[in-house]
């Protein structure tokens, strides 16, 4: 009787688990069987959803219980806590598996390279979210000393920075942030915050509800200049052709002609302002100096030449996420992804056997969340059809306990699914007393014994 196709994935962000449920749906779940075991370097699961979507976007968080079913079934297993390739390495992985799936996303900081990028009060906008979101593997505080902010990047990530170092940290206390996170964030001295943009309104990546969001804070005055918005032939075939592009836009001018209000904390949005360097003082920042941009007729801008100086004592550049290295598996630094052709791992030219990629390690840190679905369908499909003509290597150790076993013979302190309830369960009795549906545990030890370890 043939055995099950082993697939392990490396990742159990949405990323991963798209992949395991597009397993779970094709035929070869039906003849012979799949058995798909998720390894996590985080104690839970989810990934960029539990550590990357900002405490006040529950709607997103929603997802959760999509991937909740997935995770559910009895095919899957999750092993959390478990490091690649500190704890597991590739070559162990194929001693277990028939294919191997990496879906590690993207949780570092893209670079800018900019004079003063450096100085002290000068950051990641990725770091910044993790502390907020409560990752365990970075430090419990956050200097918010500074009293007026620069936030470098017109996308979602951009609004989640400057939306929560503008909201105060009562407006936040009904979410599931650690005690630690609303200490910080009541102390944040921010009344200013400035986004920029090297852009045009038509040009921004925001979503259009994420947009509208800023403007539901009772304690943010959205400011827009209405020099700022402007249009050429591109921006107007943007607008035409895009729905949501054309949302941003009008939002933006509808802010740009309004009094300005009264409310305590202003979010500046500026567009056609290229940040060419972060002004500092004694290894410290102290301003941001910027140079105005035109548009071009196609959408771009050039430099006009006029610079600003803009009085800021912190900078946080939301410029986009880049993916780290993979051991043993090949790496385009300039994309910060791994080669590959429909999802196979390409090295040297060949497919690296029985090795796969998915979610943003595959394609760059770009789009929504619900497009990594997508991309691990076309990476299955490409998985399945290397099994259906004899293309996959044979594992020596096929058994799904021996996996287990080699855990515990190196002393791994990994967690299950079953682990994950226990930690969701604690999770939300830490909360119920202050009428919040969680609060989050934030030390790996703690998490660990929640999860029953």
């Amino acid at each position: 009787m043939p055995r099950p196709l082993r697939v392990a994935v490396v990742g159990a962000g949405p990323a991963g688990i798209y992949a395991a449920d597009a397993l779970l749906k094709s035929e070869a779940a039906i003849d012979p069987g799949v058995s798909i075991d998720l390894f996590e370097r985080l104690p839970a699961p989810f990934g960029l959803i539990r550590y990357g979507v900002a405490p006040d976007h529950p709607r997103i968080k929603g997802i959760i219980t999509a991937l909740h079913q997935v995770l559910d079934k009895p095919q899957i297993r999750v092993f959390g806590n478990v490091d690649y390739p500190g704890d597991i390495g590739l070559d162990d992985l194929r001693a277990f598996y028939d294919a191997v799936v990496f879906s590690t996303g993207a949780n570092a900081d893209r670079a800018l390279g900019i004079p003063g990028i450096d100085l002290d009060g000068s950051y990641g906008a990725a770091d910044f979210v993790s502390w907020y979101d409560g990752n365990p593997d970075v430090a419990r505080t956050w200097p918010l000393e500074a009293e007026k902010v620069a936030v470098l990047g017109v996308g979602n990530v951009a609004l989640d920075v400057a939306r929560i170092l503008a909201k105060t940290a009562d407006e936040l206390l009904p979410t599931e942030i650690p005690a630690n996170v609303y200490d910080g964030l009541a102390a944040n001295r921010a009344r200013e915050v400035h986004v920029f943009g090297r852009r045009g309104p038509a040009q921004a990546k925001f979503s259009p509800m994420e947009l509208r969001e800023l403007d539901h804070s009772p304690s943010i005055e959205v400011i827009v200049n209405p020099e700022d918005i402007d249009y050429d032939e591109g921006s107007i075939a943007t607008r035409r052709a895009n729905k949501q592009a054309d949302m941003v836009a009008k939002t933006l001018e509808n802010w740009a002609i309004r009094d300005v209000g009264d409310r305590p904390h202003k979010l500046f949005l500026h567009f056609f302002e290229s940040p060419v360097e972060v002004v500092g003082e004694d290894g410290r920042v102290t301003g941001l100096r910027t140079e105005r941009t035109a548009l071009d007729g196609s959408g771009n801008v050039t430099g006009t030449g006029e610079f600003r100086d803009w009085d800021v004592q912190a900078v946080y550049r939301a410029v986009g996420y880049l993916s780290e290295e993979i051991a043993k598996l090949p790496f385009d630094l300039g994309s910060g992804t791994v080669p590959h052709e429909a999802g196979r791992v390409v090295e040297a030219g060949r497919h690296l056997q029985s090795t796969y990629v998915t979610g943003w390690i595959k394609r760059g840190p770009v789009g929504l969340i619900g497009h990594t679905k997508g991309d691990a369908n076309e990476t299955v499909a490409s998985l399945l059809d290397d099994h259906a003509n004899d293309r996959l290597h044979t594992p020596s150790a096929p058994d799904p306990e021996a996996v287990v076993a080699f855990l515990e013979d190196r002393n791994v302190r990994y967690t299950t699914w079953d682990g994950w309830y226990r930690l969701d369960a604690a999770e939300r009795a830490l909360g119920e007393p202050e009428g919040r549906e969680r609060v989050k545990i934030v030390d790996r030890e703690g998490m660990l014994r929640a999860s029953g370890a």
